[in-house]
């Protein structure tokens, strides 16, 4: 009983301590599966925050290109509007400096300068220059020896059963060599034979380069000829164009003129376009130059990048600047030429200079061409070396030369040209008129006194000019009275007429004057059909006196009166 109660109780004890196997065995089974699901679920926050991290770096980076990307075309549009700025206040400053910029020029044109020199190109032959190479005769084999057909001579005891078969060998091998041999010397002949036929070839190829060769040396000789030919024929030209101009020839001055004007380096926007004309009697150079519009100053005075709106705007230039620019750029450009010429005349050929400053636009009333003058004055060199041009105020200089300048320019208000430039009749300017004889015009110089003197009279009355002609006998050196009925401008004019074939003496100008004063007339007018010298436009530059010389007279007949005349002086 005792035994059957401890069996039991042992059997309890091992299902006890089996049941707690089995409990801790699905204890540590549910800690492996908690710890791998922990482990899971760390690998998948891991993985994640990877993921995010990723995410995040790549936004990261589009937003730091994005910004740069930003950043680089902000740099780029400011640049931009920098560059814009640059080229703007360069063009201004090319404006402003117009006159400054000439002054350290010498516009002083010398004939050397204009000679040429004939440049040549190298000799280029191509493969005419390259002799080819004389061919070489073939190689051949080496000729054959009778050592390499030979049999082995028998030795010892093999002479005495082989002597007969040795023989027979050495008659084979005799022939084969001779065979041999006589195939050489086949090969030799033909190797010289093609040797000499490709030799032949190549004296004939040798022979027709060495032709051509010299035949191209012949055409580069020839073309070397043409280009000094042309050069010294250039030359010989300008030889002819410098003696003419020292000479004083009026058409070779105003063909240097023209080379000093078209050396002068002016903004791409400015025409450069003149026309020149020289009266050789007076020395006066007359010049028509076209300015510039109004365009050729910038309307933007500067430009801007706005950010938040992504574009560059432009601040506009104010209208009061733009007229101010604009004529500073016209008195810039008078004293300029002015400047340029009398600076390149070191022979002196020119005493005074006539400078008519034009723009060529369209008129918006009318649509057509019309050229308003803004511009103009005569002037002396003397007078104008007198000038500090790199101190001057170029409006205050133009005021201080009795220049005529229009009041507004912007507005193309134009002035009364001091010699309008088809008034220069060329054959008056030449004194020569090879036709004279077979033309039928009249010609003043054979005009009597009176008739002259009717001729001024009914020419201002064509003018709009009130004109009575004066008794000779009581005119106190008036020829014509004339009335102007403008108001404020207008007034009482004294007109004189001289009909000569001389230059006018200064004394006439200031015997007009003195008359004028005489009269109280606001003004007088001096008509000749000659020329007037130096001193008397300097004379007349500051008082209300008007010259009018006979290339002016005869542009007026045409112009007012309708009259085609000439000047033509009657052989002595």
């Amino acid at each position: 009983m005792a035994r059957r109660t401890g069996i039991f109780v042992q059997m309890q004890r091992d299902l006890a301590r089996q049941q707690r196997e089995r409990q801790r065995a699905e204890a540590a089974y549910v800690r492996q599966q908690q710890q791998a699901h922990r482990e899971a679920l760390r690998t998948a926050a891991a993985e994640r925050r990877y993921a995010e991290q990723l995410v995040k770096a790549d936004a990261r980076a589009r937003a730091e290109m994005e910004k740069q990307q930003k950043l680089a075309h902000l740099e780029a549009q400011q640049a931009l509007a920098d560059q814009y700025n640059a080229d703007l206040t360069a063009s201004v400053t090319d404006l402003e400096n117009l006159l400054s910029s000439t002054l350290e020029v010498d516009d002083y044109v010398d004939f050397r300068s204009l000679k040429r020199k004939a440049v040549h190109p190298p000799f280029q032959p191509g493969s005419l220059a390259q002799a080819t190479a004389r061919p070489v005769m073939e190689r051949l084999p080496s000729r054959p020896i009778f050592e390499q057909f030979a049999p082995q001579a028998p030795t010892g005891l093999s002479k005495l059963f082989n002597g007969k078969a040795y023989e027979r060998d050495l008659a084979g091998a005799q022939q084969q060599f001779a065979f041999a041999d006589q195939q050489w010397h086949q090969q030799l002949a033909g190797a010289r034979q093609r040797h000499a036929e490709a030799d032949q070839r190549h004296q004939l190829a040798e022979q027709e380069r060495l032709a051509g060769l010299a035949a191209a040396e012949r055409v580069y000789q020839q073309e070397c000829q043409a280009r000094v030919d042309e050069a010294e024929e250039h030359n010989a030209e300008v030889d002819r164009f410098a003696e003419a101009f020292q000479a004083g020839e009026p058409q070779a001055i105003v063909d240097y003129f023209t080379l000093v004007l078209a050396n002068s380096d002016y903004p791409e926007s400015f025409p450069q376009r003149y026309r020149i004309a020289y009266v050789p009697g007076s020395k006066q150079l007359v010049v028509e130059y076209e300015l510039p519009t109004i365009d050729c100053v910038p309307t933007e005075r500067e430009f801007r990048y706005v950010k938040s709106k992504d574009e560059i705007t432009s601040v506009a230039r104010p209208a009061k600047d733009i007229k101010s620019l604009y004529a500073s750029v016209v008195a810039q450009v008078t004293l300029r030429t002015v400047h340029e010429v009398f600076e390149a005349d070191r022979l002196k050929l020119v005493d005074s200079l006539v400078f008519n400053a034009v723009v060529s636009t369209i008129d918006k009333g009318t649509g057509t061409e019309i050229s308003p003058c803004l511009v103009t004055l005569r002037t002396t060199n003397d007078v104008f070396d007198n000038f500090n041009l790199s101190m001057v105020e170029p409006l205050e200089c133009l005021n201080r030369l009795n220049a005529a300048v229009s009041k507004k320019p912007d507005e193309l208000a134009p002035v009364r040209p001091v010699l309008e430039f088809d008034m220069v009749d060329k054959r008056f300017i030449e004194e020569t008129d090879v036709l004279s004889s077979l033309d039928s015009r009249t010609n003043l110089l054979e005009l009597s006194p009176t008739e002259f003197e009717s001729l001024i009279q009914n020419l201002f009355t064509k003018m709009g000019l009130d004109t009575k002609q004066t008794r000779a006998s009581r005119d106190g050196g008036v020829d014509c009275v004339a009335f102007d009925s403008r108001p404020v401008l207008g007034g009482k004019v004294v007109i004189q007429a001289k009909r000569y074939r001389n230059t006018v003496d200064v004394s006439a100008v200031r015997d007009l004057y003195g008359t004028m004063q005489n009269e109280r007339a606001s003004k007088g007018i001096l008509v000749t059909t000659s020329r007037y010298g130096r001193a008397s436009h300097d004379f007349a530059a500051d008082k209300p006196l008007e010259l009018i010389d006979g290339a002016n007279l005869l542009y007026l007949l045409a112009e007012h009166a309708g009259i085609e005349a000439k000047i033509v002086a009657p052989e002595a």
